[in-house]
């Protein structure tokens, strides 16, 4: 029989009963809630930031999406007065570029000829300025020019009054919880630390930072590219139908925080691999054996947590394919954990506590 760990006697004698359990969960719950109210109070004050930081991507996208319609008009408008004789820049293209990229959106309007010739004080050629025109091909069409910043395509919408207030609202309370989580882990922490052995706490002082990196790191991917290509594909999937986008505050809030927590998720592939092999229920051979299945598995994932755009998937597979290879080098060199230990030393277990 093995000699069991010297921290059992401090766990036997530190052992609480099941009300005792509740009362100190329902403690740190409470604790936990208290601070993350008063990091939403916080989160109040900086509400309106954070909602117009992660509208940041969408709006971006929109812009792009509205200049390259004003190319396409610009240039077909140019190549329409080259086809009438008229006189027009050498480089058809890179002129209607230009005003494109000088966010210049062109915008048709018809004017009457009695009006116009009244507001210029001249005649113009045509019809006589005192006949009121009763079709378009009696008014006189004019191009004007929008400053792209106050086009009001480029902005997200609200269909309803108090949808911007529950965003707010909403995007307060994320706000606290990021604020409070420091404090609420540690609650946590304190509760379940006095039930493990000092092998298992170390173990989770290992894993705890090397899952939030991971985290973190699927999150941000997931902001700072994967977003863009799922926008990217879909306002061109709305050009291909002739849909102008008009994206919604809420359906896009919902998008920018689903599609971040998905990626984090995913990242924790190599700790799931680690905390399976330890179970015994997969091996480190059979990992390497079955590693075209498992890329199959991954991109077949990838496909359900991302939206229908290849870019975001593959975004999320490649990375995942790598971290799986990851996973393996962790489960070699990893220290193991106590149950294993014993279970090489052939003696029992520490009882459960």
């Amino acid at each position: 029989m093995a000699k069991l760990p010297q921290d059992d006697e401090l766990l036997e004698k530190t052992k609480m009963s099941f009300s005792d359990h509740l009362n100190e969960l329902r403690s740190a719950l409470i604790k936990s809630i208290a601070v993350w109210l008063i990091c939403t109070l916080v989160g109040l004050a900086l509400g309106r930031a954070v909602v117009d930081y992660l509208q940041g991507p969408l709006r971006e996208a929109l812009e792009t999406y509205y200049r390259g319609e004003a190319n396409e008009a610009q240039l077909a408008r140019l190549q329409g007065r080259q086809a009438a004789g008229e006189a027009v820049p050498e480089d058809l293209a890179g002129a209607a570029q230009q005003l494109a990229d000088e966010g210049l959106m062109p915008e048709d309007y018809y004017v009457d000829r009695r009006d116009l010739a009244e507001a210029l004080g001249i005649e113009i050629p045509g019809g006589k300025p005192d006949e009121l025109a009763t079709t378009r091909e009696g008014l006189v069409r004019l191009q004007l020019y929008r400053p792209l910043e106050q086009d009001s395509r480029t902005k997200v919408i609200s269909l309803s009054s108090q949808e911007p207030f529950a965003i707010f609202m909403k995007a307060s309370m994320v706000v606290g919880a990021v604020l409070a989580s420091p404090l609420i882990f540690y609650f946590m922490w304190q509760f379940v630390a006095a039930g493990l052995y000092k092998q298992e706490r170390n173990l989770v002082y290992l894993y705890m930072p090397m899952s939030l990196g991971l985290f973190f790191a699927g999150a941000a991917l997931a902001y700072y590219a994967a977003i863009d290509y799922v926008l990217n594909f879909l306002f061109w999937f709305n050009s291909q139908m002739g849909i102008q986008p008009s994206p919604r505050i809420t359906d896009w809030m919902s998008m920018v925080l689903i599609l971040p927590l998905g990626f984090g998720i995913s990242f924790q592939l190599p700790l799931v691999m680690v905390a399976l092999e330890r179970l015994g229920i997969f091996s480190i051979e059979a990992y390497l054996s079955k590693w075209r299945l498992a890329v199959v598995v991954i991109c077949t994932i990838s496909m359900f947590l991302t939206p229908a755009d290849p870019g975001s998937m593959i975004l999320m597979a490649v990375p995942l394919v790598v971290l799986y290879f990851g996973g393996i080098l962790l489960c070699k060199h990893l220290p193991r954990g106590e149950s294993e230990r014993f279970r090489n030393m052939g003696g029992d277990l520490p009882p459960e506590h």
